[in-house]
């Protein structure tokens, strides 16, 4: 009898022990983060030339479409990573505050994400549309779901069809 005596005390430091360490690390996991800010370069060409080429500090935050509103665009839209960061698309909206100029996109909620149409007054067309690129390589997922780097060339481009 004594020797459970002494047991349960030992087991029951152990797991408040175990609770004190797991308790902080759950909270974290809950807890969503501040992507930390990233200097990329932005190119935006339209059809009539450079619309801004500059370096810009960036991060992934909710972003203001024209008409499509404002939705979350950090990285982590639609699953694409589990943390969040600089994203093409929050670039952009950096930017065109930055140098006044206005962009637009149909927000897709079944991905999460934009689909850009319009920067700058220049809106896609059924033989033109805004490509996104990153290093010289269109994207694979959409501007709110690629996470950028620091240093990263990003690129806006009107492209024909």
């Amino acid at each position: 009898m004594r020797r459970r005596l002494i047991q349960l005390p030992v087991a029951a430091s152990v797991l408040g022990l175990a609770l004190t360490v797991a308790a902080p690390a759950a909270a974290e996991a809950r807890t969503p983060q501040t992507a930390a800010a990233v200097t990329v370069h932005l190119t935006v060409t339209g059809p009539d030339g450079a619309v801004y080429d500059k370096d810009l500090k960036t991060t992934g935050h909710t972003v203001s479409a024209a008409t499509g509103g404002e939705h979350k665009c950090d990285g982590t839209n639609n699953g694409a990573n589990s943390s969040a960061g600089a994203t093409p698309t929050a670039a952009l909206d950096d930017a065109a505050q930055a140098a006044d100029f206005t962009w637009d996109g149909t927000w897709y909620a079944s991905y999460e994400d934009y689909f850009v149409t319009t920067i700058d007054g220049d809106a896609q067309t059924a033989d033109a549309y805004w490509n996104i690129s990153v290093n010289g390589e269109a994207t694979s997922v959409g501007g709110c779901q690629h996470k950028l780097s620091a240093g990263d060339d990003v690129a806006f481009t009107w492209t024909a069809m």
